[in-house]
């Protein structure tokens, strides 16, 4: 599963070298004003000529007033901007918007000029820091799965790019010859692992439920809403368990429910950003995936591959059960 981040537009980056005192310099304050002062007031022109020349070539003034247009439409005018600190060639401001907050990341040339500007989700510096679960897990199923993507390489686990869900898995169902499905593979119900029983893995409160993303056609993805049908789980220890791509309208859960380890949370779909009938599982040190940390997961005791594992989190290819 992959989730859409949020829409952001990023027109060019030329580093320049060196590094830079952790104040704020009177080149960088002058113009981030005045490409806050052009912005809010549509100046795209303006923007524009305090580009560098590779940035122009790079962007446009055409390009460049579709991007003011379509960044002012989703996020509205900056209200205000702080300065954070430099990285490396690079200033980092929050960016406050009408309809939200951004880390704005400027650069500059030997001129003044920019060459190199971008918006990314802000993080905050005092999320929890979690390097594993604390809460004791089982697998979120019944009998023996398959780990299509897990571990800590992107050839294992192509999950590790997105910060939320860098230690996520995708597990299946898949029979002795490796098949996921039983003839063709052409419908939900074909899949091994469609309408299979999905568990809570621990005692935890249910803070969000989504239940009403149709499920897709294999082969086809929903990226609009890409966690699909899905529930979440916040446990004692502030942890968040994400499970997701549940068939449409089949949770069995409500928001504010405490479950225990083992109750029913619903049945396996292929929901959101889903080419095939599978469960989503990860887990993220606070609630909004926008600023979320993914963390390791660790389940007590489970059957790897028949063999019994402590204290162990899965990888690709392996077949799992509890």
């Amino acid at each position: 599963m992959k989730t859409k981040k949020i829409t952001l537009v990023i027109l060019a980056l030329f580093s320049v070298s060196g590094l830079f005192a952790q104040t704020e310099t009177a080149a960088y304050k002058k113009v981030v004003e005045r490409f806050t002062y052009y912005y809010n007031n549509n100046m795209s022109d303006s923007i524009f000529h305090i580009l560098s020349k590779e940035m122009q070539e790079f962007l446009p003034i055409e390009k460049a007033k579709d991007f003011i247009a379509s960044f002012t439409q989703q996020f509205g005018n900056i209200t205000k901007t702080g300065f954070i600190r430099y990285n490396s060639s690079l200033a980092v401001y929050k960016a406050q918007f009408e309809l939200g907050v951004l880390a704005l990341n400027i650069s500059l040339d030997k001129d003044s000029k920019i060459n190199g500007i971008s918006f990314k989700p802000y993080i905050p510096n005092n999320l929890p820091v979690m390097e594993r679960n604390q809460t004791k897990l089982i697998l979120p199923f019944e009998n023996e799965w398959t780990v299509v993507w897990g571990g800590d390489t992107k050839e294992d686990n192509y999950h590790v790019d997105v910060q939320s869900q860098k230690n996520a898995f995708d597990f299946v169902i898949r029979n002795e010859t490796g098949k996921s499905f039983r003839t063709n593979g052409n419908s939900n119900e074909d899949y091994y692992c469609f309408g299979r029983k999905l568990i809570a893995p621990c005692d935890g409160e249910v803070v969000l439920v989504v239940d009403g993303v149709k499920d897709n056609i294999p082969g086809e993805m929903n990226s609009f809403f890409p966690t699909g049908n899905t529930v979440v789980l916040k446990t004692m220890n502030n942890e968040y368990f994400y499970l997701c791509h549940f068939k449409h309208h089949s949770i069995a859960v409500k928001e504010g429910q405490n479950v225990k380890q083992g109750d029913l949370l619903g049945f396996c779909g292929n929901s959101g950003n889903s080419s095939e009938p599978h469960l989503h599982f990860h887990i993220q040190n606070v609630e909004n995936m926008n600023i979320a940390t993914g963390v390791k997961c660790y389940f007590e005791q489970i059957l790897v591959n028949k063999e019994t594992k402590t204290n162990y989190s899965p990888k690709k290819g392996e077949r799992e059960s509890n």
